[in-house]
């Protein structure tokens, strides 16, 4: 059995979440699982603002996506503890990140006889520029 781990904060879902829960579902294969990391409140503000929803409704928001077998919680921004932890075939990463960290986990992935799959990231599929954008067009509302 594969095993794939794959982390997220999760606050607004969009489709670039589903695509990457797709391609990572489809890395593990039919007798694989996806485990996905959702990022504790304190994790996410080691590099970004609080999130709107609660930690325990985007756990509820993931577990809830088809793709996804088994999620737990990420304690930390980076992924490495959980990995260490699950010791999982296959990390996915994305090219938002730390290249220096990406380059870490993929020391200890290859220790591990494992591999780190990074994804591109599209900045127009993200929690941040969705809410750049509501922020934008709630001013441009009340400017008229």
């Amino acid at each position: 059995m594969r095993l794939v781990y794959s982390y997220y904060v999760l606050d607004i879902v969009h489709r670039g979440h589903l695509l990457m829960m797709r391609n990572a579902n489809a890395i593990a294969g039919e007798d694989g699982k996806l485990i996905v990391g959702i990022l504790t409140d304190e994790a996410v503000m080691e590099k970004k603002p609080k999130p709107i929803l609660s930690f325990e409704e985007r756990m509820d928001l993931a577990s809830a996506i088809k793709y996804v077998d088994v999620v737990v919680p990420q304690e930390t921004y980076s992924p490495m503890p959980n990995i260490m932890r699950i010791k999982p075939d296959v990390l996915m990463e994305s090219t938002s990140h730390d290249e220096a960290e990406i380059e870490k986990e993929r020391e200890y992935m290859e220790s591990i006889n494992g591999e780190v799959i990074v994804m591109p990231y599209f900045p127009t599929q993200s929690s941040t520029h969705i809410k750049e954008e509501i922020g934008r067009k709630l001013h441009e509302k009340q400017g008229k």
